[in-house]
């Protein structure tokens, strides 16, 4: 069973995600985790979906695709470092790659499909990692990190995002009036 990072294996940064990981079977809580996301999301109107609780801010839908976009480079580098690589893995433009995403085009239910075969990917690698894997060190947008800490990030990055979902989105003024514009 996957034990939690210390924290001397992530950066500072990601100290926040790695404590809102439950305690438990890491495999299991991902597996149910994407679950209990979908079924949150899963019933999700177009106006509803293309909600923004503020302006500037991400609608659902691009924040399904931050996810999912997030979920995809972790687990590269969750790949990589397992596998003992010691070049500096890059970091990435959130914002750029929401933009360039173009996750609004999309529905709901599309969106979340990739959600859920990007865990699945996930999980397979992980079930494929053995201890010494796990605690792999490598270099990913410049800080040091092992390999069972990406794997907690990951958990703790969509939870973050499932939690500002449900108390910022959903508790907004406007969320359920079908203007789908954020104003507040």
């Amino acid at each position: 069973m996957l034990q939690k990072p210390e924290a001397n294996e992530y950066a500072p940064y990601y100290e926040a995600y790695v404590h809102s990981v439950p305690d438990g079977d890491l495999l299991e809580i991902l597996d149910k985790q994407v679950k209990e996301t979908v079924n949150l999301l899963k019933n999700l109107n177009e106006d509803q979906a293309s909600f923004r609780y503020a302006q500037g801010k991400w609608t659902i839908k691009e924040v399904i695709g931050h996810v999912t976009d997030t979920e995809r480079i972790m687990g590269y580098r969750l790949l990589c470092i397992s596998r003992g690589e010691t070049a500096m893995l890059p970091g990435y433009d959130d914002n750029q790659y929401v933009k360039e995403g173009n996750f609004n085009r999309f529905n709901v239910k599309e969106l979340l499909e990739q959600l859920s075969i990007v865990r699945q990917n996930t999980l397979g690698l992980l079930k494929s990692l053995d201890d010494e894997s796990l605690m792999q060190r490598g270099n990913a947008n410049g800080t040091e990190v092992t390999a069972r800490a990406i794997a907690y990030i990951i958990a703790g990055h969509e939870l973050h995002h499932r939690n500002l979902i449900k108390e910022r989105y959903m508790k907004a003024e406007g969320y359920n009036k079908g203007d789908g514009n954020g104003e507040i």
